[in-house]
């Protein structure tokens, strides 16, 4: 059984930068979409980011598109999650999870979560 694991998270000051792993373990990210949401209390979750590791496919949403960068590494076992230029709005818990084949902006379309790691931007 596929198991997701986020770390990175923390306190950091607005304009700092910040980098997010998700760790999986039970298989690899080759044959799955991940994507990266964030949640804020009371909202839904969202999708920031994907990738469809095999075919090299990236999106970013609209609202964060010049600051998100996803990386992986060459063992195909962690996904990371850069962000540039943070502010106060990106302070979320930040999730990655992965669903088969393709992305989908609806999280109940995936399958298997992590616990999420916490983001705190001070102004």
């Amino acid at each position: 059984q596929v198991q997701l694991v986020e770390s990175g998270g923390g306190l950091v000051q607005a304009g700092e930068s910040l980098t997010l792993s998700c760790a999986v373990t039970g298989d690899t990210f080759s044959t799955y979409a991940t994507g990266w949401f964030r949640q804020t209390p009371g909202q839904a979750r969202e999708l920031v980011a994907a990738f469809k590791w095999n075919a090299g496919n990236v999106c970013y949403a609209d609202s964060v598109q010049e600051r998100f960068h996803i990386g992986r590494d060459t063992t195909k076992t962690t996904g990371y999650l850069q962000i540039n230029s943070l502010n106060p709005e990106d302070s979320a818990v930040y999730y990655c999870a992965v669903r088969p084949w393709f992305w989908r902006s609806n999280p109940g379309e995936y399958d298997s979560w992590g616990q999420g790691t916490q983001v705190t931007v001070s102004s």
